[in-house]
């Protein structure tokens, strides 16, 4: 079990204690093709009551997204449609919901439309490389930044070759990124990361990346995790997404276990129970509760 090291992210409304307790960001797509809910919460109202759902599960973060990054992802969503899809539900969860609100989305646009009414984490899958103006955008904000490692763009992102050193790829890039974020004015303080699992990457890479998660702490930054039903699980267990719960959740287990801060997924209710008991063996004593 690594060591986790205990952070303070200050939102404009909130507070992000992260490291007594492994926090859950829980997903939110506001999308006709998401690879894991094909579509269910595309409606606003089903997108309203399932952003309260989340809330009531246990998430510590609701994470709105309005473009499926899913393979193959040969092309991008137009900013007007993706800020159709996510402000809305943005703008009213904010007034109904008690925790932060984090939009996912790589376009500098829709981050700043989301930020206007309401969001305060950015969560760029990119880490500022699609959008020249992301970096302005998440230092103008206030709020948090997650930047998300991954390699190319729509139409290359998912068929990029392995890399001789995935781990390495991964870090220098993320410093990369760090450098860019820090230059526009990003206080490190407001800065999170996340390794990208699945994303450019390989089956084996992801899970080599969960191996070694703790050698991200050298970048001495809080580390989100997103593993929850994807593709390198179904290749590891030979099973369709609808049936990627407790491959998901095992995978949240040994990511906090790992020194994961956030764990980013679908099921909140579920991976909520397993991440008490990996906190509690963690501290010896039951986890903090929520603040």
């Amino acid at each position: 079990m690594h060591p986790r090291k205990r952070f303070v992210v200050e939102l404009p409304s909130h507070h992000l204690v992260l490291g007594e307790r492994t926090l859950i960001m829980g997903i939110l797509n506001v999308t006709p093709d998401s690879f894991s809910d094909g579509g269910r919460h595309y409606r606003y109202r089903d997108a309203i009551s399932r952003g309260l759902q989340l809330e009531d599960e246990g998430a510590d973060i609701i994470d709105v997204g309005g473009e499926s990054t899913r393979p193959p992802f040969l092309s991008s969503l137009p900013a007007d449609e993706e800020a159709r899809r996510v402000v809305p539900v943005i703008e009213k969860l904010k007034r109904r919901v008690r925790i932060p609100l984090s939009v996912d989305t790589f376009k500098a646009s829709v981050a700043r439309l989301s930020i206007s009414v309401g969001a305060e984490v950015i969560n760029d899958i990119s880490a500022l490389r699609l959008d020249p103006d992301m970096a302005e955008v998440a230092a103008s904000s206030g709020g948090a930044l997650i930047l998300m490692h991954s390699r190319g763009g729509p139409g290359t992102m998912h068929h990029m070759p392995m890399t001789a050193d995935c781990l390495r790829t991964v870090i220098q890039s993320l410093k990369r990124s760090i450098k860019k974020a820090l230059a526009a004015g990003v206080r490190k303080s407001r800065l999170i990361i996340d390794p990208g699992l699945g994303f450019s990457k390989t089956a084996d890479e992801s899970i080599n990346l969960l191996k070694n998660l703790p050698s991200l702490s050298r970048l001495n930054l809080p580390i989100a995790i997103g593993a929850s039903r994807k593709s390198f699980l179904g290749k590891l267990l030979a099973a369709p997404v609808e049936d990627r719960l407790l491959g998901s959740v095992g995978s949240a287990a040994v990511a906090s276990l790992q020194g994961a801060h956030i764990i980013r997924v679908h099921d909140v209710r579920a991976t909520l129970q397993v991440l008490r008991v990996c906190d509690a063996v963690r501290f010896g004593s039951l986890p903090k509760e929520k603040r």
